[in-house]
């Protein structure tokens, strides 16, 4: 790899941690359900109106879009909005690679060697580290937003399944295209349970200070974390072997923990910190394993979409 394209692999960590800042400054201001919404409508009609429509098989295109773009964000959104911190957001959201290397093996058949099966087990061994340090310190209350940040992770992992078997000719526009699916599900989503007239009210007040600086959030999380951080990420993996690829996708909690700490005062205790380092090396331990009967492309999928997570999230 060049040092051209380590920088914009770089360019990316911090683009996809800096987007959890984002998301926080979005959910200061709009309910998460309509939020995560808006994301995706603001997405969706520009990709309709000048996007060339993937050529993929329409029920791996929905898992995709349902998976990784209504299931992540929608518990993402919900977690944040109920106490989880962004920082430690952007690390447990990483519960996405172990969880797709298991869907592959019970869906899928694929192979594991002992030092994926290692890593994994390193990984939600870490996970347990940070869910009972957050039960010392708040009891259940702590507990059910790390529970709902590993069903965003979970969801991630399903959607990384459909975008594998997708098998798109061009992955960005099948990214962007997935845009598409969450819209109206996760508005139906935010009607149900934060009722018809929130999301429209926090609409109605994005004049305010904090609906400007929301809707600077949602410029960050379309522009930069999605168009920007996807489409170098995307042209990282098309030139690249995943296994070089993917392992950047690791530093982007310690962008989102570290941005976290400066901007929002997040300072996590010493056990998430220890917690959050042993899923980082379980999830590399995994990531970097030799699969003995495993397509190529899996690896590329496992970290390949922001989360968002970037989100970019990812998340």
């Amino acid at each position: 790899m060049t040092t051209r394209d380590r920088l914009l692999g770089l360019t990316v960590v911090v683009l996809w941690g800096l987007n959890f800042l984002a998301i926080h400054a979005g959910l200061e201001h709009f309910p998460p359900l309509f939020f995560a919404a808006l994301r995706f409508a603001v997405m969706a009609i520009p990709v309709i109106l000048f996007v060339p429509r993937p050529n993929v098989p329409l029920t791996w295109f929905l898992l995709y879009g349902i998976g990784f773009g209504t299931i992540q964000f929608a518990f993402l959104f919900l977690a944040m909005d109920n106490g989880m911190p962004t920082g430690l957001a952007s690390l447990v959201l990483q519960s996405s690679a172990p969880f797709t290397v298991i869907l592959c093996v019970v869906l899928l058949r694929e192979k594991l060697s002992a030092r994926q099966i290692v890593g994994i087990t390193v990984a939600v061994g870490g996970m347990a580290i940070i869910g009972i340090d957050r039960a010392a310190h708040g009891a259940t209350a702590a507990v059910l937003p790390v529970l709902l940040t590993l069903i965003a992770g979970l969801g991630w992992a399903f959607g990384n399944i459909g975008s594998r078997l997708a098998k798109p000719d061009n992955a960005l526009h099948l990214t962007l295209w997935m845009c598409v699916v969450p819209v109206l599900p996760l508005y139906a989503l935010s009607l149900a349970v934060e009722g018809p007239r929130a999301g429209w009210d926090a609409m109605a007040g994005v004049g305010s200070h904090s609906g400007l600086i929301a809707l600077g959030g949602l410029t960050y999380v379309v522009v930069l974390g999605t168009i920007v951080g996807s489409g170098l990420w995307t042209y990282l993996m098309s030139r690249y072997p995943a296994s070089k690829v993917a392992p950047f996708s690791l530093l982007v909690p310690i962008v989102g923990l570290t941005a976290a700490w400066a901007f929002l005062g997040e300072t996590p205790t010493g056990w998430e910190l220890f917690g959050g380092a042993v899923v980082i090396l379980g999830c590399f331990a995994g990531l970097s394993a030799k699969r003995g009967a495993t397509n190529p492309g899996t690896e590329s999928e496992d970290t390949a979409s922001p989360a968002a997570k970037t989100p970019v999230p990812l998340s």
